[in-house]
């Protein structure tokens, strides 16, 4: 395989080589539990499918080449990735992770992991004297998300590297609003890259995986002994799927940027719009480390209706007909959801509305669709609230 390839390129052929047994272009979804072995002990490179499956290897090669890393793993869920990550620490160790972040996560570190003698402390890591502040003798992690969830805020990840690196610390960054396509947070600093692959990676709504990749050898080491020991592995089918996705992957989001930007700057301009989030906008806060550190500014978005209210919010994302009011983001399909009761339900509402998740924000994946029909479809459920 030629090296140096192009990011559209990679999302191709990065990892990847025909099938050694009959030349498929595709790597054959290996449906099987086990392998044959000629002597205990001895196999062809797979012995139980917990511990490796060539479908799985093949999209955590994939995986590696995107990200600009040395190591993929594949897991069945992105939460699954995150409590791969969790297990490194112990006892008394603690995280420092940010406010604002997706509720699965929050009720991860709280409510699994808290209980367990991990300490969170969440801080608006736009404040990086804060951040600083947060960090103590016992932290052992960094967790950003960059775009957050849902609040947009963009996280200096080459400052948070260095941060991490003077406290004898590991950065975590999840990029999975951003993706490889946007970001690439190991080339920034970054320890460890986390995916929800149920979401852009994967990009037609049809899988939940997830995924981590690394540079460090000793770390993905430690990774693959909890991926082998806790078993929340990715299957082989959904596997292919998100292999199937990766490889579409920068063509999507060319074409999400684009819608992406059209809405957003369609409801800034809208009359009955009070506040929109979205990274590209010139006064949107750390405006500028998302011009550094992205390649673009991605098509997920959050807004506020003026004067809206909670049974506001709720009525305009149910008379919407081409956005789907559903869970998830990063499909092909546009969607929309209410963060305080859908994605941010887990988190109480005091903590919430700390970090602006208000019982009026709505936020928006934008897809694939002609921008038109999209903004047609916004305009007609802002109407509703008129």
């Amino acid at each position: 395989m030629k090296k140096d390839l192009k990011f559209n390129s990679l999302t191709i052929h990065g990892g990847q080589e025909p099938d050694k047994a009959y030349g498929a272009v595709m790597p054959p979804i290996y449906q099987t539990s086990t392998f044959a072995q000629k002597s205990p002990g001895a196999h062809q490179g797979y012995e139980y499918s917990r511990s490796g499956n060539p479908t799985r290897h093949a999209l955590e090669q994939a995986l590696a080449s995107i990200e600009k890393g040395a190591h993929g793993l594949a897991f069945a869920s992105g939460l699954a990735a995150m409590d791969a990550v969790l297990k490194l620490l112990k006892p008394g160790d603690e995280v420092v992770a940010t406010n604002d972040l997706y509720g699965g996560s929050y009720r991860l570190f709280t409510k699994v992991f808290e209980p367990l003698g991990i300490r969170f402390r969440f801080v608006g890591m736009r404040d990086l004297a804060a951040v600083e502040a947060a960090i103590g003798e016992r932290t052992r992690l960094l967790w950003v998300e960059t775009p957050t969830n849902p609040m947009m805020n963009v996280v200096d990840i080459r400052a948070m590297a260095a941060l991490a690196r003077k406290a004898g610390a590991m950065l975590a960054v999840d990029n999975t609003f951003a993706t490889p396509y946007l970001q690439q947070p190991l080339e920034l600093g970054a320890d460890i890259v986390m995916h929800s692959a149920t979401k852009y990676l994967g990009g037609h709504s049809d899988v939940v995986a997830g995924a981590l990749v690394v540079r460090d050898s000793g770390l993905a080491e430690r990774l693959y002994f909890i991926q082998n020991a806790s078993g929340a592995v990715c299957g082989p089918m959904d596997s292919y799927l998100v292999l199937r996705g990766i490889k579409t992957l920068h063509v999507r989001m060319q074409r999400h940027c684009e819608n992406g930007r059209a809405v957003a700057e369609y409801l800034r301009d809208h009359p009955m719009v009070e506040a929109v989030y979205w990274p590209g906008f010139a006064d949107h806060p750390n405006h500028d480390v998302a011009a550094s550190q992205m390649r673009d500014f991605g098509a997920m978005i959050s807004f506020r209706p003026k004067g809206a209210r909670y049974e506001d919010a709720v009525r305009f994302v149910e008379s919407l007909e081409v956005f789907t009011l559903a869970e998830s983001l990063g499909g092909v399909e546009s969607l929309a959801g209410h963060p305080a009761s859908m994605t941010h339900a887990s988190i109480p509402k005091e903590e919430r509305e700390k970090s602006g998740v208000t019982d009026a924000l709505i936020r928006l994946s934008v897809g694939i669709e002609d921008a038109a029909d999209l903004i047609a479809d916004l305009e007609a459920a802002l109407r509703q609230l008129g």
